[in-house]
Parts: C-alpha cells; sequence; structure tokens
C-alpha cells in the first residue's frame, strides 16, 4: 500500500461523520438561508489557503537539506499560483445570492474556522511544513460534484451564478487530487511524517464538522 493510499485510508474512516453533517444542511427545510452562510463560512477558509502555501514555502526554505521539505516547497511553489483568486469566486457566488459581496470580510471568522486554519500555521511553524499536505487531501481530495450544484440549484431556488465556485470545483480538484497524490508518492515520507499528516487530515475533517455545525445554528436566525 502506498502512502497516498494509506492517507486516504485513515481519511475514509472520519469522512461518512463529515459527509452525514454537510448533508443536513443540503437537505435542511432552511437550506436557502443556510446557503449564502455557507458562503460567507467557506469563504474564511478558501482566503486561507494561498497564505498557508506561502507560510509553508517559505518554512520549508528555511528547512535545508531535509528532503521532505524540499518537495513540500516544490509542489507548493507550483500549486499555490492555482488557487489564487479562488475566494474571489465565493464572493461572486454570494453575491448572486443577493446577499452584500462584502459581508465576509467584516465578519468575525468563528473559532471553528481558526481552528481549521491556526492549527495549520502552528505546525508549518513549529513542527514540520508537510503537516499542510494533510488539510490539502481533505480540502482537495473529495471535490463537490456537478449533481450537487444541480442539487442545490434546485433546494435553494437561487440561479445558476449562485453554484459556480462549486461546479469550477468539481472539475477542477479532481486534476488537482490526483496531481496531489502523486507528489504524496514521490515525498520520502518517514512513519512520523506520515503520521504528521494523517493527524492534520483528520484533525481538518474534525474542524469541519464543527463548522458546518455552526452553519446548522443559524436555521433559526433571520438572514440580514
Amino acid at each position: 500500500m502506498s502512502a497516498s493510499d494509506r492517507l486516504r485510508q485513515k481519511i475514509g474512516v472520519a469522512l461518512p461523520a463529515f459527509g452525514a453533517t454537510a448533508w443536513r444542511i443540503w437537505d435542511s427545510p432552511s437550506v436557502h438561508e443556510l446557503y449564502p452562510e455557507y458562503l460567507c463560512t467557506m469563504h474564511c477558509i478558501v482566503r486561507s489557503s494561498v497564505p498557508l502555501m506561502q507560510a509553508a514555502i517559505a518554512r520549508s526554505h528555511e528547512l535545508e537539506g531535509d528532503p521532505v521539505a524540499a518537495g513540500v516547497a516544490a509542489y507548493l511553489s507550483e500549486h499555490v499560483g492555482e488557487e489564487m483568486g479562488h475566494d474571489e469566486w465565493v464572493l461572486q457566488d454570494l453575491e448572486a445570492t443577493g446577499r452584500d459581496r462584502n459581508e465576509p470580510l467584516h465578519r468575525i471568522p468563528p473559532p471553528s474556522v481558526a481552528a481549521v486554519v491556526g492549527s495549520q500555521y502552528y505546525w508549518i511553524r513549529h513542527h514540520h511544513p508537510v503537516a499542510l499536505m494533510g488539510h490539502i487531501a481533505v480540502m482537495e481530495g473529495y471535490p463537490p460534484t456537478v449533481r450537487l450544484a444541480e442539487h442545490l440549484q434546485v433546494r435553494t431556488g437561487y440561479g445558476p451564478d449562485a453554484f459556480r465556485s462549486l461546479a469550477r470545483h468539481a472539475m477542477l480538484d479532481i486534476h488537482h487530487r490526483d496531481e496531489f497524490l502523486e507528489v504524496v508518492d514521490t515525498l520520502p515520507l518517514a512513519e512520523e511524517h506520515e503520521a504528521l499528516i494523517g493527524v492534520s487530515a483528520l484533525h481538518t475533517i474534525r474542524g469541519l464538522i464543527d463548522v458546518f455545525e455552526q452553519i446548522l445554528e443559524r436555521e433559526a436566525v433571520p438572514a440580514p
């Protein structure tokens, strides 16, 4: 079994719990109100993607003579440009629902988001930047489907312009996932590196469940 196989096996144990939470949003009678909340919250996470990669690249360059860090830096340096502008896609979708596109920028990001993203900064800076590979494995390794975007369009009543980010990621992240898994298998990972990637991935899933649970708490809150 390859390193990428072992990683996906670990993620696969926790993924059903996250999927069940997500579908509580998608099938909620209040999904029309919850979808803009989802976009506001996800923007807080998506806008951290590029800075996280830049932080990992910078830290990797400090670890001279570390072949794993060098491999992480090489991959992220190629990949970071592909992630630029994705936060703008989310804002455009939010605007298409009739909400203020600047709303996520004025909100205090919830503690659940800070826990998901902030942990990566800690591991990058104070342990090893390979930790970010676990986060990326979750965020890009299980892309939404075009059918989900179509399902939500019917359920929410919003037009197709409100789901462009989901539709784009349904196509892009398949390529990103396959490329990522190939990179994981080329890195000279020791047992402790694989363990860190796995811990990071499972922490991201646990954190996303908390994020989605917090979105569900908005069911009884009137939209602005």
